[in-house]
């Protein structure tokens, strides 16, 4: 996929950054179905091209943040193949990259950014304020994000009824009432409340 190609999926200031960080380098870019598990991800390939993809469905702070990511694994492993997908290299990395593009981002988010940007994390869930900057306004009539529920709440996930049974350091041990097996969700797992009448 040409780079051009990418320019409707991204924010207006985003290009420049992109045509200078791919110039050194063969990549395969696949904009992807809508992936539950995953926004995008990173593959160097056997013939020493590389292939990334994002989900095509990510608002376009979103999609460029991503592609940041997996850009980040890129630079970092041509570097030094031997370093760990989300060690110290690929956060430097990263780190360097968010700091260099901030005036990408809208002025509500950038404060966001800057903050992610002393720590990346491999995870988007594991930021908080980003993943609530981006979903907030997606939330359906009864859906909520599990931290804004009690121990002993019930919720809907995936068509199945769970009730929290303990808050634990920063994430939640729930129980599905069908099977009884438990699960761990992350703070910011969106859900259906169920009310309770």
């Amino acid at each position: 996929m040409s780079i051009q190609i990418l320019q409707k999926y991204l924010p207006e200031l985003a290009f420049p950054y992109l045509k200078k960080w791919f110039s050194a380098h063969k990549i395969h870019i696949h904009v992807s179905r809508n992936r539950n598990s995953k926004l995008g991800d990173y593959q160097r390939l056997k013939d020493g091209s590389h292939k990334i993809s994002v989900n095509h469905n990510l608002d376009p702070q979103l999609f460029f943040f991503v592609l940041t990511h997996e850009l980040a694994h890129l630079i970092a492993f041509d570097k030094d193949r031997r370093i760990a997908p989300h060690g110290k290299e690929w956060k430097l990395t990263f780190r360097e990259m968010l700091l260099e593009s901030l005036e990408v981002y809208t002025e509500e988010l950038k404060p966001h950014i800057l903050q992610f940007s002393k720590s990346p994390k491999a995870n988007f869930m594991a930021s908080g304020p980003i993943v609530k900057f981006f979903h907030i306004n997606n939330l359906s009539e009864n859906e909520v994000f599990i931290e804004e529920l009690l121990v002993e709440d019930s919720f809907l996930y995936h068509k199945q009824i769970y009730i929290i049974r303990q808050k634990l350091k920063k994430n939640y041990l729930c129980e599905n009432l069908d099977t009884g097996k438990k699960y761990i969700f992350k703070a910011l797992a969106k859900v259906e409340k169920i009310v309770k009448s």
